[in-house]
């Protein structure tokens, strides 16, 4: 028994429970832990940037090959555009059918835009595709690093990556050696804080049901499990199938395989509270490290199969909410537009919330503070969203590696199998 309350995943899921409890009866106790929540979180993204920079630098150098690094880099990007793609198709079509915001009749003019102001005044400094492109390149590295740009981290890191495969692998044995060491102090790092992560799932979670009540829950019900019926049939039937017929493994033994990180995805909301321990298990679970090192950064950035379900779903939510139904003709180009304004939505403060914002007025009639109707179920949406986001990255590296011939499949097949110890 002394065993089983040692496990970090037995220790998170009491967290959340007792978050969920106090959320409960003690409300305005709960809302009080927010701060463990938040502490947890930004212990986390603490060593994000510089995992990224040096995982990403690390992989790409150890490839000794600036064309096997460009292949495995437009392999990924094609399979990212790929997935979102058809997450972004089920999301519109699960919200067509289900439509979960049709008979709410609200009129525009009862609209509260000072709930959503800041959210609003985010997604209006939206930039057009080439202010995008620039603002990926980083004036200042160091800057980027400190104001945790991870799209500039990751421009600078695959430049110095690529630059390091030039001078060759006796000049760059130096710098590899201090990263490769740099890399393991922050894994170090990383063991330690996740000695935290059941107190911070318990305040995150115990200020999410203390702030907004189980009622919050039913209000918008239809919605969320629209939501989370939709992620459930993606993961299940598109990254399962992915997997299954191309790798020939089970989805389920993955996300088992994965259950403590997706725990603490689960209690903090935070897909990046998990991506240390993702990578360092799918190296375990034999994918090459190189590939690993490359995928699982860029997919946080590229490949956000959840946030790209709950964009299309929030979106035509809201229009129907309003009787303001989308033609065909708008659908399809809040699709087109989906598929680039989803790209960024990693690195926007509020994440998909200011996103959806930002492309919502590309339907043209439907106003922009008509993202405040689901304000108050975000939160709840948010766990399905980063849930959905890490399998999507997990799984694509997996994919990568096996198209790239760096993937073990007999010693991933054992560690699914809970023959060996992840």
């Amino acid at each position: 028994m002394r065993k089983v309350f040692q496990s970090l995943y037995v220790q998170v899921l009491i967290g959340i429970t007792v978050g969920i409890l106090l959320g409960v009866f003690y409300p305005d106790s709960a809302i009080k832990l927010k701060p463990l929540g938040d502490g947890f979180i930004k212990l986390i993204k603490m060593v994000i940037a510089p995992l990224i920079f040096s995982s990403i630098v690390i992989g790409i150098a150890g490839m000794q090959d600036v064309k096997k690094v460009g292949k495995v880099g437009f392999s990924a990007l094609i399979y990212f555009e790929v997935m979102t793609t058809i997450a972004l198709l089920i999301g519109l079509i699960f919200v067509n059918w289900i439509q979960p915001g049709t008979g709410m009749n609200i009129d525009p003019n009862t609209l509260d835009a000072s709930s959503v102001a800041h959210y609003v005044k985010e997604a209006q400094t939206q930039k057009n595709m080439m202010e995008w492109i620039l603002s990926i390149i980083p004036e200042n590295v160091i800057a980027a690093v400190a104001s945790d740009n991870l799209l500039q981290v990751l421009v600078f890191a695959v430049l110095f990556g690529i630059a390091l495969t030039k001078i060759g692998s006796e000049a760059a044995a130096p710098v590899m050696t201090v990263l490769n060491s740099f890399l393991k102090g922050l894994f170090a790092i990383i063991r330690m804080i996740m000695y935290l992560a059941p107190i911070g799932a318990m305040g995150a979670m115990g200020f999410t049901i203390g702030k907004y009540g189980v009622e919050a829950l039913s209000k918008l019900g239809l919605l969320m499990l629209s939501f989370y019926l939709t992620c459930i049939v993606f993961i299940v039937f598109v990254i399962g199938g992915v997997l299954y017929f191309y790798v020939g493994i089970s989805i389920l033994k993955l996300i088992r395989f994965m259950k403590e990180e997706l725990l603490i995805v689960l209690g903090t909301s935070s897909s990046e509270s998990a991506l240390p321990g993702i990578m360092q298990k799918l190296e375990r679970a034999g994918c090459s490290k190189s590939i690993v090192g490359l995928v699982i950064p860029t997919g946080y950035s590229f490949n956000l199969d959840g946030t790209c379900i709950y964009l299309t779903m929030a979106a035509v939510f809201v229009a129907q909410a309003l009787n303001m139904y989308l033609s065909l003709q708008q659908e399809i180009s809040l699709l087109l537009v989906l598929l680039l304004t989803s790209k960024g939505a990693a690195g926007v403060t509020g994440s998909g919330f200011v996103t959806l914002a930002a492309t919502l007025p590309v339907v043209g009639h439907v106003p922009v503070e008509a993202v405040g109707l689901i304000l108050g179920i975000d939160r709840f949406m948010s766990e399905a969203r980063a849930i959905t986001n890490i399998i999507g990255n997990a799984a694509a590296s997996i994919v990568i590696a096996k198209y790239e011939k760096g993937l073990d499949v007999k010693l991933l097949r054992q560690q699914l199998d809970g023959q060996q110890e992840a």
